[in-house]
C-alpha cells in the first residue's frame, strides 16, 4: 500500500564525504592547543527488559565527526607533535558474535571507510589512553557516558606521581566538548541539509498517509503504524522521537504517547511524528478531524494556529533574533484567541508572561533547533541574549492551541471543548528567506479536507 507512496520520494542522497568528516574534525581542533586530547565514547547499550536490549542509536558527536554508528566504540584526538591524530577504538572482529549480532567493521573497516587515522580493538584502549593522557594538558571529555572512561581520566589528573613532579606530566583540567561541538553543528553543511530534506519527505509523505487513512472508529496505534510503517518502508532508520497520536482530549496533552484510544468522528486528531534518516531528524505535527471535515469550532481554533505558524515562519530570517518566531506566535495567537471571544484582555495583557490569558491555551516555545538531535545542540541565548538567526541554521515552528476539558486549573470554553491543534515544520534559516524543509505535507483547510479519508495509496 505504500509503493505509489514511495515513488514520490526524491533519490536518497549521498553519503556525507570523508573530507567533510575531516573538515568537521580540523575546525574543532582549529579551536585547541596541541597539548589538549580529545576523547568521545559511544554511549552503552540500554536494556529494555532482562536481557532485550533497545535499538542501538550512537551519540550525535560521534555521528558528527566520523559517521560511526557501531557500539563500544571510543574516537580519540590527539597532537603527536607534527599533525593531528584521529583514533578509533572499535569492537574487535569476532565470528561467534558476528554469526549472532552481523558483521563488525573491526579494525580494517574503520580505517578503509572511516575518517579516521588509525584505529584499535578496544581492548587496547585503556593501555592507549594512559599514554596519550601524560602528554595531554587538558582533556576534552564528557563525563557520564562510559563509567570506564571517567575513572581513567580522573584519576590521570587526580595522579601525583614522580613523573608528575618531576616533568610536570599528566592533565590538569578536563573540560566538556560539548559546547564546542554544539557551535560546529549548529549551522548545517549542504550534505547535511540533504539529509534533513529527505527525512523531512518520508514524515511529509507518512502524516499524509495518515490522514487518508482516518475514519471514525480508527484507533490512535493504527494511524500511528501507518506512520511509522512508511518510515521503514522508505528507508529511514525509524522515528526521531516517540510518535504523539492523540484524539480528542488526548490532544491536548502536550507529549502524549499512550496511543491507545479510539478515535470518534467528532474529534480532532494531533499527530507529532518524525522520521530519521542517517541520523538526522525530522518534526513533524498535524492535526486534522477525524471525520474528514472541520467544525465551525475546530475549524475557528485551526485557522489562528495555521496564521501564526505562517507569520512565525516569516520571521525566520538571517538577522533576527531566535526568538522573533515566538513573539510572532503569540501575537497572532492572542489576536485570534480575543476575536473569538476566549480571552477578554487586551493584546499587551494577554500577552504578559506573568498574568496573560495566553498561556492557559498555548503553554510551550514555538521553536527549537533540529539536527543530528531533534532537539538540537546549540546555545538559544549566549551570553543571556537572543542568538541571532544565520544562514545553515535550522529550527523547527510550531504554534498550538490546547483547550484541555479535564482541566481543573482553567475554565474551558464549551465551544472549544477538548480541542488541540499543533502545526509543525522544520525550517532551514537561508539568505534568500525561510526554507520549509517540511513544506510537501498538508496544512491548510482545504487541503486537509480533500485528503482526510480518501484512503492509502
Amino acid at each position: 500500500m505504500f509503493a505509489e507512496a514511495v515513488e514520490r520520494l526524491p533519490s536518497r542522497p549521498a553519503q556525507t564525504t570523508k573530507e567533510e568528516f575531516r573538515d568537521r574534525q580540523g575546525r574543532l581542533t582549529s579551536q585547541f592547543r596541541h597539548d589538549d586530547l580529545l576523547i568521545i565514547a559511544s554511549p552503552p547499550f540500554a536494556v529494555r527488559s532482562n536481557d532485550v536490549g533497545y535499538r542501538y542509536r550512537t551519540s550525535s558527536d560521534l555521528l558528527y565527526l566520523t559517521g560511526w554508528i557501531e557500539p563500544e566504540s571510543v574516537f580519540v584526538i590527539r597532537h603527536d607533535g607534527k599533525a593531528w591524530i584521529s583514533s578509533l577504538f572499535v569492537q574487535p572482529q569476532d565470528t561467534l558474535k558476528e554469526i549472532w549480532e552481523g558483521r563488525r567493521p573491526g579494525v580494517k573497516g574503520a580505517v578503509s571507510d572511516y575518517a579516521v587515522d588509525e584505529a584499535y580493538n578496544n581492548d587496547e584502549l585503556d593501555e592507549k589512553l594512559e599514554e596519550w593522557l601524560t602528554d595531554a594538558h587538558r582533556v576534552f571529555h564528557r563525563s557520564g557516558v562510559h563509567a570506564g572512561l571517567d575513572r581513567l581520566v580522573e584519576s590521570s589528573v587526580q595522579r601525583r606521581d614522580r613523573a608528575r613532579q618531576h616533568f610536570g606530566t599528566g592533565p590538569v583540567a578536563i573540560q566538556d566538548p560539548s559546547g564546542l561541538l554544539a557551535e560546529l553543528r549548529l549551522r548545517k553543511s549542504s550534505s547535511e541539509i540533504e539529509q534533513m530534506v529527505f527525512a523531512s519527505k518520508v514524515a511529509a509523505i507518512a502524516h499524509e498517509l495518515a490522514m487518508r487513512h482516518s475514519r471514525e472508529g480508527v484507533t490512535e496505534y493504527q494511524l500511528q503504524s501507518v506512520i511509522e510503517g512508511f518510515f521503514s518502508y522508505a528507508g529511514a532508520s525509524g522515528w526521531s522521537y516517540p510518535s504523539i497520536v492523540g484524539c480528542g482530549e488526548n490532544a491536548t496533552i502536550l507529549h502524549y504517547t499512550t496511543n491507545q484510544d479510539v478515535c470518534g468522528s467528532d474529534e480532532v486528531i494531533l499527530i507529532d511524528a518524525g522520521a530519521e534518516f542517517r541520523g538526522y531528524a525530522s518534526d513533524i505535527t498535524r492535526s486534522w478531524p477525524i471525520s474528514g471535515v472541520f467544525s465551525d469550532a475546530q475549524r475557528e481554533i485551526y485557522q489562528v494556529v495555521l496564521d501564526a505558524q505562517i507569520a512565525a515562519i516569516e520571521a525566520c530570517r538571517v538577522g533576527m533574533p531566535y526568538t522573533a518566531p515566538h513573539d510572532a506566535a503569540r501575537k497572532v495567537l492572542a489576536e485570534g484567541l480575543i476575536a473569538l471571544g476566549v480571552i477578554s484582555q487586551s493584546l499587551d495583557e494577554a500577552l504578559d508572561m506573568e498574568t496573560g490569558e495566553l498561556k492557559q491555551w498555548y503553554m510551550h516555545n514555538t521553536s527549537h533547533w533540529i539536527g543530528l538531535d531533534v532537539h538540537d545542540a546549540g546555545v538559544y541565548k549566549p551570553g543571556g541574549e537572543p542568538r541571532l538567526l544565520e544562514p545553515g541554521m535550522c529550527l523547527t515552528v510550531e504554534p498550538g492551541l490546547y483547550f484541555g476539558a479535564w482541566r481543573p486549573d482553567v475554565d474551558c470554553p464549551e465551544r472549544y471543548a477538548n480541542i488541540g491543534i499543533r502545526i509543525e515544520d522544520d525550517v532551514l534559516i537561508t539568505p534568500e528567506g525561510p526554507v520549509v524543509l517540511t513544506d510537501d505535507c498538508p496544512k491548510t483547510i482545504e487541503d486537509i479536507e480533500r485528503i482526510v479519508g480518501q484512503g492509502l495509496n
